[in-house]
């Protein structure tokens, strides 16, 4: 925890340090909420089709949801959301002629019935 999953446009593909964000956004995620670089988790999907605004080709988009345990304040979500969103646009170089669209989204997975397991491989 927590859980990073990050769609973006297929015309984000080469411009898009995916893995440079995500070594950047565990460090940031574990200060913020007061967890570990060690549980983060992110995986990316390339969207391959997708219709934004008025279906024109000069549009992408890159959305980011964060999944944490309940029990963060509002404004904690807020901030991880702005912090977030920063980082985002600083990993996709620029494009131009194209419109990126960015967006962030902090929701919570439920204390009651999230449940987790990590093993180490016994040699």
């Amino acid at each position: 925890m927590p859980h990073i999953t990050v769609d973006y446009s297929d015309a984000l593909a080469d411009n898009f340090d995916r893995r440079g964000f995500g070594l950047a956004l565990h460090p940031l995620l574990a200060r913020t909420v007061e967890g570990s670089v060690a549980g983060c988790k992110t995986r990316f999907r390339q969207i391959e089709e997708c219709v934004i605004a008025d279906g024109a080709d000069e549009v992408a988009m890159l959305h980011v949801e964060v999944a944490l345990l309940s029990g963060r304040t509002p404004e904690a979500k807020a901030e991880l959301s702005r912090a977030v969103l920063g980082l985002a646009r600083d990993h996709v170089k620029p494009m131009p002629g194209i419109t990126l669209h960015t967006s962030v989204d902090v929701c919570d997975l439920t204390r009651g019935s999230y449940a987790s397991h990590t093993e180490e491989e016994r040699g």
